[in-house]
């Protein structure tokens, strides 16, 4: 079994990431960890060395519990919520695991909600922590 983890750093991405080491140790799985850059003015080699810290955080997170894990960085000029449903489905896995951060409707219709998009796009189940 493989499971995808959205990560962004974020509390809420750190409450995904402890839900799939339970789901892992549970299920005998292994982890992909996925950060998602699109590329833009913000991609800027400050910004990405910084996504590669995190991740390298992820490594040992799920290492310290003999965890199988891999991260990639992704910068395929996709939204989050693009990339993760695609990867996804590029590596065939079965359960995709976000984070959800408070957002306004207004915030919502006027940037989307990337776990949203996962949630009705993903041809696996998704599971959502706060």
């Amino acid at each position: 079994m493989k499971i995808l983890v959205g990560y962004d750093g974020s509390n809420a991405a750190k409450n995904a990431l402890n839900l799939a080491k339970k789901h892992a140790l549970a299920f005998g799985a292994a982890v992909i960890v996925v950060y998602s850059m699109k590329k833009d003015s913000q991609t800027t080699p400050g910004n990405i060395e910084e996504a590669q810290k995190l991740l390298e955080y992820t490594k040992q997170f799920f290492s310290i519990d003999t965890i199988p894990v891999e991260t990639h960085l992704l910068v395929r000029g996709f939204t989050p919520g693009e990339d993760l449903v695609e990867f996804a489905q590029e590596r065939q896995v079965e359960e995709i695991v976000v984070g959800l951060k408070k957002t306004s409707p207004v915030g919502k219709m006027v940037f989307g909600s990337n776990a949203r998009y996962v949630i009705l796009n993903a041809r696996c189940p998704v599971v959502t922590v706060k």
